[in-house]
């Protein structure tokens, strides 16, 4: 069986085919993968723009669908569309594409949930993991860790309180006037700068969420605080030197606060991970989502599954990001199961998964 996937839940278009090949350990072949960006677009903004990625997904479309069919050089089954959560315009350019497309060709429509694409991206990657694993999901919108218990059954262990990592590694980069997309900028600068320059402080939360009380809060995060801290100490530093309000600092200072921010994060997201996977009694750990392609997270997290002899599971980076490859692997996933949608599925801004 193959499975055309579609995502357009934020600022990339993108399609892919994925198939079946009958390995109980390697499920899925990936046939094809396009992905239109539209990091140009946004980046004067300093920001996705919701109403201009929804315009532009309409103009790449077709295109990139088309693209991804010709790669793969093969037909389809079933398509499988990230129906939420994300950008309500983006998502229902992506849903009502693929609703048309499977009633026009007399296939399946399935609805998939942004973030078990993440997940399901591992598998795709590296193959079934030892389960029980333990997953974080850290992207420009999310900071979720969740348990697999079973192939396909994701239960949540803790998320944000706030911001997600990556909103912080923006909003930080925007600060220090180095543009959009922040996460890579910081993660470069950072190799140059000396991470122990300055301690900004970690937020530890022990209480429950009043919204998910039935979550220990010693597994969530928070890391607008973070945030705040990071201003302070550039506006104090800016003070210091005489310089007026949005002039950049020195270089050298520019590397040392991204280098400490940095630490802050990774280390936040690394000790949640691994505590989680020990109260889970996790035989494996995944990390997944935009912010996996950073390169200290990815150092520190195999060297802290090393040292606790736990394998630790990341996509590449051409499956980190956003794609469709993903989307379509999680597609396979539930119509394996008997799931799949019908012609009401629509777009859910504010999926729960």
């Amino acid at each position: 069986m193959v499975v055309l996937g579609i995502e357009t839940s934020c600022d990339e278009t993108a399609a892919a085919l994925v198939e079946e090949t009958g390995d109980v350990e390697r499920p899925w072949h990936l046939r094809s993968s396009v992905v239109a960006s539209q990091v140009e677009i946004h980046r004067v903004w300093g920001g996705v723009v919701p109403e201009l990625s929804a315009r532009q997904h309409i103009r790449d479309i077709c295109g990139v669908v088309e693209r991804a069919l010709a790669d793969g050089a093969t037909g389809y089954d079933a398509i499988a569309v990230t129906s939420g959560p994300g950008l309500v315009g983006s998502l229902l350019v992506g849903v009502s594409f693929a609703k048309a497309l499977a009633w026009s060709r007399s296939v399946p429509v399935i609805g998939v949930h942004h973030l078990a694409g993440h997940i399901e991206s591992l598998v795709l990657e590296h193959g079934e993991l030892p389960l029980p694993a333990v997953v974080l999901v850290v992207s420009g919108g999310h900071t979720s860790l969740y348990r697999v218990p079973a192939p396909g059954s994701y239960e949540l262990l803790g998320r944000t309180r706030d911001d997600a990592a990556g909103e912080a590694y923006d909003k930080v980069a925007k600060l220090l006037g180095l543009g959009y997309p922040g996460g890579p900028a910081i993660d470069r600068i950072a190799a140059a700068g000396n991470d122990r320059a300055i301690l900004f402080p970690k937020t530890r939360l022990t209480h429950a969420d009043r919204n998910a009380p039935h979550l220990p809060g010693r597994r969530d995060f928070s890391f607008s605080g973070l945030k705040t801290s990071v201003l302070r100490y550039v506006t104090t530093r800016r003070e210091a030197l005489g310089l007026p309000a949005e002039a950049p600092l020195p270089s050298s200072e520019v590397a040392d606060v991204c280098a400490s921010f940095q630490r802050v994060v990774v280390e936040t997201l690394v000790d949640r991970l691994f505590d989680a996977a020990r109260y889970a009694g996790a035989r494996s750990v995944g990390i997944a989502g935009g912010v996996s392609a950073n390169t200290r997270l990815r150092a520190d997290a195999r060297a802290r599954g090393a040292a606790r002899d736990v394998p630790v599971f990341v996509p590449s980076l051409a499956l980190s990001t956003d794609n469709a490859a993903m989307i379509a692997a999680a597609g396979l996933r539930r119509l394996r199961a008997g799931q799949r949608s019908d012609w009401a599925l629509s777009a859910d801004a504010a999926m729960k998964l």
